[in-house]
């Protein structure tokens, strides 16, 4: 009989299942272990199968992994190795728990030997995690292929998911636990364990933070750090801690001997390196990674450079600080015995395992007080025998075998079956009267401790105090200071750009197809490479503190550092790459300003400036240069400008301009005759053209004064001089008079 099933059914059900699976077998961590199931795998096949405790030689990792992948983790045997590596890293576990021989990988991204020349054994810390896993605290499952046991979770004495924290991906969620140390993480616990409703706060007190195996400044406040304690979730600010450092004849330098959490120390060097290469710290020269078994990456400064500055700019544009995104997300058994991800808080996280710790020493003392009642029923039969030595040992030899004798001994002294069989296996030298008192007094200590077994558990305070005990004596074995330090009262320093320009003279060159690039000024500008068809326009001589103006053709203006402009003897960079210009939008004016100084060289604009525009239709506008800066990237427009028209030419507004047509006709105006705008405006028609015969503007050329010379330049390649004054002055909308006779007009410009 066949089904129909819908697809869409079939693909949720299967993909729920695979969810599921990564959740529950893969990605999360038990919150009373703090162990993935395959770190928990490892650790268990350590110390069970291959029996590699702290005390016994190392074995190659490539056992280790064959046995986990044999006999309880069905997956890549990479992924196996890796997490064992991670257990056995200094700076990715806070606490390890394999002791590793071999290369093992490094602070600077060196990936860990193959698994066939590195060697591993159990750490001291790693078999209190594995507590007590011999006398039936936890329970057992069976392997992915039924044909052996694995724990489900392991008795650990260590709060580990706090200690060394966790992280991992799973389908529709994560987690993400900073490590902390054991002294603080103990030391709430025992707080918790007294008080059961301590606040969030005095746990966070007692807590203190993370605790990052590298080492590191940790810059949250405290009631930023409670809220992540709170909610389960935040971001930890980290950054490196540094120092400065007086060398040989006066130099100074920079040492860095922390960095942050998970912060790959070579790609770190690398990229101040690039920064110091590209000019980008001027008070920085040199970086040497000095480090061994300690992190030293020192930085040189330049001569009488700011410290402080060079640290800014480092933590601003690398990972020397960066955030640990906080997600305390971990799996959290049920009564029906399964697991559920579940976002915690601090609190929450610490109550799980101390009623984890609880159940534990329950089961580890129910197991002890089994045991002790075996024997306790054993020895109370070997004292009945005893008391009838000689009557015992003539039925034993009376007998026809061991379960004859058995049976003889049960039926003549009221014996149990089990203690009947112990008196008959025991030796013949082991039923002498001398050892009669060594039984009673076994019998009697054994006694004595079930006694006080029973009321211990009979008493959820005497449980408690165990449990605290435990929490101590790990304390005290393996408790160390703390590394990172809490400090939110570090002053940030202000980023100022000018810090961190190079101030040097340079020509800010840019080309009439808009390629712009920088050169110093001590190189002849007028020979630099453009490519084929095109020509410079502007050369303008600049600082490279300084800023350079452009207004297109669409009547947008923008600005652009001089230190943006690539420092190049090529082409340089097209300025659509820097900025956003439009299609067809191209360049029609260029000036540099300064915020810093004001300049009088040729280009420069004063804050206090007047410029004016013209179109090619004759129309313009004057406008104040000091709201049009700075810019951003997309620019801002300055004059409205119609579908058929653009603008040709934009000038510093002085005394009189000449506005100059292709046609040769010329007008010279007065500045009060142009109009002076506050926004964007069309304009008023500042000269009339021969429409019929297609004239239009070419250019717009002011001068401070009466006299001057305007250069004209023909399409034919040609130059006319003309002396200003020669230029009637007008009223505007006019034509003006005729310049050029013939052949059409292409540029105007002042002599110099």
């Amino acid at each position: 009989m066949e089904f129909e099933i819908p697809i869409e059914k079939v693909s949720q059900d299967r993909y729920l299942t695979y969810a599921l699976s990564v959740v529950s077998d893969r990605a999360l961590p038990d919150v009373r272990d703090g162990l993935k199931p395959v770190q928990r795998r490892i650790l268990y096949a350590m110390f069970r199968n291959l029996g590699l405790k702290p005390d016994r030689p190392p074995r190659k990792s490539a056992a280790v992994v064959g046995e986990v992948l044999a006999r309880y983790h069905p997956h890549g045997d990479q992924a196996c190795y890796e997490a064992m590596v991670r257990m056995a890293q200094e700076f990715s576990l806070r606490y390890q728990l394999v002791d590793g021989q071999g290369n093992f990988g490094s602070l600077a991204g060196d990936a860990a030997a193959a698994y066939r020349y590195t060697e591993a054994r159990l750490r001291p810390m790693a078999l209190e995690v594995l507590g007590e896993i011999d006398e039936e605290t936890v329970r057992f499952k069976d392997n992915f292929d039924a044909t052996t046991l694995e724990p489900e979770v392991l008795p650990s004495r260590i709060p580990n998911l706090l200690v060394n924290g966790a992280s991992g991906i799973a389908v529709g969620m994560a987690t993400n636990i900073p490590p902390h140390n054991l002294k603080d993480v103990v030391r709430a616990l025992l707080a918790l364990s007294e008080d059961s409703e301590i606040t969030n706060s005095k746990l966070t007190a007692l807590i203190k933070g993370p605790d990052f195996p590298t080492g590191c400044l940790v810059l949250n406040s405290k009631k930023s750090l409670e809220e992540i304690y709170r909610s389960g979730r935040g971001s930890i600010k980290m950054r490196g801690e540094w120092a400065i450092e007086e060398g040989q004849r006066g130099k100074h330098s920079i040492s860095i001997t922390a960095i942050p959490f998970v912060v790959n120390k070579a790609q770190l060097v690398e990229r101040i390196a690039s920064l110091i290469i590209d000019r980008k710290v001027p008070q920085l020269i040199d970086v040497r990674d000095e480090s061994t078994d300690e992190i030293r990456v020192v930085l040189e400064l330049a001569p009488g450079a700011d410290a402080e500055a060079a640290m800014a700019y480092i933590f601003k544009h690398t990972s020397l600080e960066s955030t640990f995104a906080v997600n305390l997300t971990a799996l959290v058994p049920l009564e029906t015995k399964s697991l559920r991800p579940t976002l915690l808080s601090l609190r929450e996280c610490l109550q799980f395992f101390l009623d984890f710790r609880l159940e534990v020493v329950e089961k580890r003392l129910g197991f002890e007080l089994g045991n002790l009642e075996k024997r306790i029923h054993i020895l109370e039969g070997l004292k009945i025998v005893f008391d009838a030595l000689d009557e015992a040992l003539k039925i034993i030899r009376a007998s026809k075998g061991r379960q004859d004798a058995a049976g003889l001994l049960i039926k003549r002294f009221s014996l149990s079956e089990e203690q009947s069989i112990a008196v008959v296996d025991m030796r013949v030298y082991q039923l002498s009267r001398t050892n009669i008192g060594d039984v009673r007094g076994e019998l009697k200590e054994k006694q004595v401790r079930a006694a006080e077994i029973r009321s211990t558990l009979k008493s959820e305070a005497a449980l408690v105090g165990l449990v605290r005990l435990d929490l101590k004596s790990v304390s005290d074995q393996f408790g160390e200071r703390r590394r990172c330090r809490i400090d939110s009262t570090i002053e940030e320093v202000e980023l100022r750009d000018e810090d961190y320009l190079v101030n040097e003279e340079v020509y800010a060159l840019i080309t009439k197809d808009g390629w712009l690039k920088r050169i110093r000024q001590t190189n002849d500008y007028s020979s630099t490479r453009v490519r084929e068809g095109d020509s410079l326009a502007w050369a303008l001589a600049a600082s490279t503190l300084d800023y350079v103006v452009f207004f297109s053709n669409l009547g947008v203006v923008y600005t652009l550092r001089v230190i943006d402009f690539q420092s190049s003897s090529g082409f340089g960079t097209p300025v659509q790459k820097l900025l956003k210009f439009r299609d067809g939008e191209t360049i029609v004016g260029c000036f540099a300003y300064s915020e810093t100084e004001e300049r009088t060289s040729p280009g420069y604009l004063k804050k206090s400036a007047t410029l004016v525009a013209i179109t090619e239709s004759g129309v313009g506008s004057a406008f104040d240069f000091a709201p049009l800066v700075p810019t951003k990237r997309n620019g801002k427009r300055v004059v409205k400008v119609r579908d058929d028209d653009r603008v040709v030419a934009v000038q510093e507004l002085l005394d009189q301009c000449v506005v100059v047509s292709q046609l040769g006709q010329a007008l010279r105006l007065r500045s009060s005759e142009i109009p002076q705008r506050d926004g964007p405006s069309l304009g008023v028609n500042l000269m009339s053209l021969n429409e019929k015969k297609g004239d239009k503007i070419v250019a717009i050329v002011s001068l401070a004064g009466r006299s001057g010379t305007l250069i004209i330049t023909l399409d034919s390649g040609k130059e006319k001089e003309v002396n200003w004054v020669s230029i009637e002055l007008a009223k505007r909308g006019l034509r003006g008079q005729k310049l050029v006779t013939s052949g059409k007009v292409v540029g105007v410009r002042l002599a110099l």
